[in-house]
């Protein structure tokens, strides 16, 4: 019975709890043990057993006297270690947050515990959101529970979102809270064959998330299927007069709506994105992606959308001056890692701190932000950044003239072994080449699983639309994930 409600996704734990086919504890209890026997791959940096108990209990109960359950009701899920978890530590994967436990709940978690999620425990990622890998965590690196076809090396399970893309990947949580801000929801659920989706900039709420780049952040869901996306990006959204950036906005009953008759929508194919450089592979996916869309009764038609070229420059200009905004509240001084040499002065404890708490990466781009927003510079870069971000926003409003929603590949590749590319940051850094401009844009946008390439690792397909348009993004997805029949998983050989 384990390993069958292991394999279950949102949809079906929800409705199998509602009718009585089996208890939420029943559930909470298949993926613990699962969670438990994971260990290897490192998704998780807290586990949290008790809590995911807790909630089952508390959904059968309410089932027991006959109550209306919420719309995850019984459905335990991974939440990225970015949300900060009342009582329960939240470190953003930095060792400068080790032990940090915050006094109160992030609005997107609480909202999840309100529709009757519980929490199998915190997710690992890059720390602070920041890689493509999930390499740079201080708590080590997360595996993809995926292997190259006749190979036995560690791969990437892409990031920043990896404990989430591989504890969905690895049923060992039916879904996961991810966090979007260049493509950090999107690329590792390609890279590990499952759903993601960034929605639209200011549908869910960003307080309380440890904040990266606070113009770009965004959560989302990572779930092994479109309607179960759906399902858990209903109970994440919603208006929030705690975030000045929420977007005061019914939510939609986008799992209700849910339609893969695309007949009388237009696909737009953006002909920038054939970049040099691409898998062969990606591309002939891309190729089988407009047939299926195709199929599915829509009409595809070229678009352009000029300033991709700068997009990626651009990002890596706004992002990280954000980042150094952000990150400069991290100084030892009221919570988290303190580091104070003997007759250190306050200055030197700042100092000591950050070179104690934070990692390589994070510190490389604190650097590069902390220099674009310097004086001489900030004209010359950070400036021309953002006019870029406008062009390339407008980019996407004139294409969305001509069409509904656009296809594109996820990523320029399929995983890649860990190590295979910690060396060259600008070679990890165009990993997220075909995810940025949505970012940039501030648009919903989504991965759906298409196939294995030859070496039997998942490709996915990007869908992109207009904003507040997440129905069209969702619609086009199932319509992809019913022509896929992508059923593919990992081998455990964890």
């Amino acid at each position: 019975m384990t390993n069958e409600l292991t394999n279950l996704g949102v949809k079906a734990i929800r409705d199998g709890v509602a009718s009585g086919t089996f208890t939420a504890r029943e559930v909470a209890e298949a993926f613990n043990a699962a969670v438990a026997d994971a260990a290897s791959l490192n998704a998780f940096i807290v586990t949290t057993p008790d809590h995911a108990l807790a909630a089952a209990d508390s959904v059968d109960a309410a089932r027991a006297r006959g109550e209306a359950l919420g719309t995850m009701a019984g459905v335990p899920i991974g939440m990225k270690d970015l949300f900060a978890t009342h009582g329960v530590q939240t470190t953003a994967a930095s060792h400068i947050l080790e032990g940090f436990k915050p006094q109160y709940e992030s609005t997107v978690s609480q909202n999840l515990w309100d529709a009757g999620a519980g929490m199998l425990g915190k997710l690992n990622l890059d720390q602070f959101a920041m890689g493509s890998s999930n390499e740079t965590s201080y708590f080590g690196n997360v595996i993809s529970p995926w292997k190259k076809a006749g190979s036995n090396a560690a791969m990437s399970p892409g990031g920043s979102s990896g404990g989430s893309s591989t504890a969905v990947a690895a049923r060992i949580a039916p879904a996961a809270t991810g966090t979007d801000t260049g493509g950090s929801i999107r690329q590792p659920a390609a890279f590990t064959g499952i759903c993601g989706i960034k929605p639209t900039y200011g549908r869910c709420s960003r307080w309380g998330v440890v904040a990266f780049a606070s113009s770009l952040d965004q959560a989302g869901p990572m779930a092994r299927s479109v309607e179960d996306c759906a399902i858990m990006l209903e109970a994440m959204a919603g208006f929030d007069p705690k975030d000045a950036t929420s977007l005061d906005l019914p939510v939609p009953g986008w799992e209700a709506a849910l339609s893969a008759d695309l007949r009388g929508k237009k696909v737009g194919i953006p002909r920038e994105y054939r970049m040099d450089g691409t898998d062969e592979e990606i591309l002939a996916s891309w190729e089988q992606g407009k047939a299926w869309l195709r199929d599915a009764g829509a009409e595809i038609v070229d678009v352009s959308l000029p300033h991709t070229k700068y997009a990626l420059p651009a990002y890596y200009i706004v992002a990280p001056a954000e980042a150094s905004s952000n990150l400069a509240r991290y100084d030892g001084v009221r919570y988290g890692l303190r580091d104070l040499p003997d007759g250190a002065g306050l200055q030197d404890m700042y100092a000591a701190t950050r070179e104690a708490g934070l990692g390589d990466e994070v510190k490389r781009r604190i650097l590069m932000g902390t220099y674009v927003l310097s004086a001489g510079f900030y004209d010359a870069y950070y400036t021309q950044a953002q006019k870029v971000r406008t062009l390339v926003s407008r980019d996407f409003t004139e294409a969305f003239a001509q069409c509904d929603v656009i296809l594109a590949p996820t990523t320029p590749t399929a995983s890649f072994p860990l190590g295979d590319k910690t060396d060259d940051p600008l070679a990890m850094y165009l990993n997220d080449v075909f995810a940025v401009p949505a970012s940039l844009a501030g648009l919903p946008a989504m991965s759906v699983p298409a196939l294995l390439n030859s070496d039997g690792l998942p490709l996915g397909l990007q869908l992109v639309g207009k904003a507040f348009d997440e129905q069209s993004v969702l619609d086009a997805g199932l319509a992809i994930q019913q022509r896929a029949g992508f059923v593919a998983k990992p081998e455990k050989w964890w």
